[in-house]
């Protein structure tokens, strides 16, 4: 038999809920059960890997102190990962026994959080422990409390061994009725997306793509709603300014667009289009916010070359003509 505590205080000298499951720990040793134990404030950067460690457990047991509102952070966040990626078929058949000492109010209340919870999650919740302490010493010291400690570790064994039924609760009537569009992954599926969570590199990364991709898409739809391509070659071409005999070919690198803008003029003439060219007098690149702020007045091409949000190469003579060629004020 296995049974794994999940202790989800802080880990303080004088925490009473350690000195409870030290206790618990020494008797059902002596039951030969083997025994492991999870201090989530050790792991918090892998409290959502911690589920796939109910594997090989028969019964839990999940500790936690109220020190001034609440089980705490720690705890939450397990249960959350439990919830999101612990295999629902193997916590079904898990045995949990909440404990819950305080140190101000709410231990009941606490006990009774945990018990509500893993009857969400589809567990079997055994009656638990808990109380309120003053002075963690003295009650370490009271063989009369120590002894219900160790009554209660035993009831534990009991309940595992003899695999005890537990009555049907209205909490897994929800999970099961109302909460049944939430995602049906396998074990292995749940065991990867765990390890993903709790790889705070691969979070970052992931959440920078989905920024990016955001950006993208906003920056298209911002795109699309003026007009799209036609947008910028109706532009050019309303803000023709001739210049005489002037010749000479510009491509434009806009970010994000396979596409190039081509700017053609001879003598007068202008071709404006979006395609390649093979050779040009001047090649720029920018991006779509600088060619906006172009293209509404805000800024020139030679402004936004001088600046840096404009590189281009080629004739720099011609490239200054582009602001005599095109007026956008």
């Amino acid at each position: 038999m296995k049974i794994n505590i999940y202790y989800g205080g802080r880990g303080v000298i004088d925490d009473p809920t350690v000195a409870v499951i030290n206790r618990i720990t020494s008797v059902l040793e002596e039951l030969r059960v083997k025994v492991e134990r999870f201090n989530l404030y050790e792991q918090k950067n892998g409290i959502m890997s911690l589920p796939q460690s109910l594997k090989e457990a028969d019964a839990i047991i999940l500790a936690s102190t109220v020190e001034w509102f609440g089980i705490g952070g720690y705890m939450h966040t397990f249960l959350d990962a439990c919830w999101l990626y612990g295999d629902k078929n193997k916590i079904a058949g898990t045995y949990m026994f909440p404990i819950v000492m305080s140190k101000a109010y709410g231990e009941r209340e606490g006990l009774l959080e945990l018990t509500n919870a893993w009857e969400m999650l589809g567990g079997k919740a055994c009656n638990g422990l808990s109380a309120y302490v003053e002075d963690t010493s003295d009650f370490e010291l009271n063989s009369g409390y120590m002894e219900l400690v160790e009554k209660k570790a035993e009831e534990m064994y009991r309940a595992v061994s003899q695999k005890f039924v537990t009555m049907p609760t209205s909490n897994k009537a929800i999970k099961q009725n109302i909460v049944s569009d939430t995602i049906s992954l396998t074990p292995q599926e749940s065991e990867q997306l765990s390890k993903y969570a709790a790889d705070d590199t691969y979070v970052k990364k992931q959440k920078e793509d989905i920024e990016e991709l955001a950006g993208l898409f906003r920056g298209m739809l911002e795109e699309e709603e003026k007009g799209g391509d036609e947008h910028y070659i109706k532009a050019f071409k309303e803000h023709y300014v001739p210049q005489g005999n002037f010749a000479a070919t510009y491509l434009i690198k806009i970010d994000n667009k396979e596409d190039s803008l081509i700017i053609e003029i001879n003598s007068g003439r202008l071709n404006c289009y979006f395609g390649q060219a093979e050779q040009a007098d001047v090649i720029g690149r920018m991006s779509a916010a600088v060619l906006d702020d172009i293209l509404e007045g805000r800024k020139t091409f030679q402004r936004a070359f001088m600046s840096g949000d404009m590189t281009a190469k080629g004739n720099f003579k011609t490239l200054r003509m582009l602001d005599e060629n095109f007026v956008f004020v």
